[in-house]
């Protein structure tokens, strides 16, 4: 064996790969194993905030790129959730757009909980037409199956509901 076969390593993609007929990973909206749309990305998010505040202030990405000291190349790949942005570059794009990073935050998180809820709505969906059961988490860490209706948290910490 030489050092570069014993150095690569396999590759797992987290999306499926592109077919030749298929949509593009980025393009995947439906968890392909179950028929439901599928768990969202924070980098989408943050992206598709910070895209659409630049588009509604009628910016272009080279304008907010010079006005944040980002790369134009680096900043169009954080709007298209291709990379993980830190801390200080969310921060930077941002102030840029006369937005705090909490304001960032803020509306992706928004964007993550009518996206959660829509996903609880087609997986009850789906639960609805399998015949009305679901496998909830008890305080032990076991699962059971109980008739569909709310399912409520457990532990000490209770729960947390989020409304859209």
């Amino acid at each position: 064996m030489t050092s570069r076969t014993t150095n690569q390593a396999d590759v797992i993609p987290l999306r499926p790969l592109p077919t030749a007929a298929g949509p593009a990973p980025q393009d995947l909206s439906q968890d392909l194993s179950q028929g439901l749309p599928r768990e969202p990305l924070w980098r989408d998010l943050v992206g598709e905030v910070l895209r659409r505040e630049r588009r509604s202030q009628g910016r272009t990405l080279k304008d907010v790129s010079e006005a944040s000291r980002i790369s134009m190349a680096y900043l169009s790949e954080v709007e298209r959730g291709r990379k993980e942005a830190s801390s200080e570059v969310l921060a930077a794009a941002a102030q840029a757009l006369g937005l705090s990073l909490a304001d960032v935050l803020a509306l992706a998180g928004e964007r993550l909980v009518s996206l959660a809820a829509a996903r609880t709505r087609s997986r009850s969906r789906s639960l609805g037409a399998a015949g009305g059961h679901r496998s909830a988490r008890t305080a032990g860490g076991h699962r059971s199956v109980r008739a569909a209706g709310p399912v409520r948290p457990t532990g000490p910490m209770g729960g947390v509901l989020l409304a859209a």
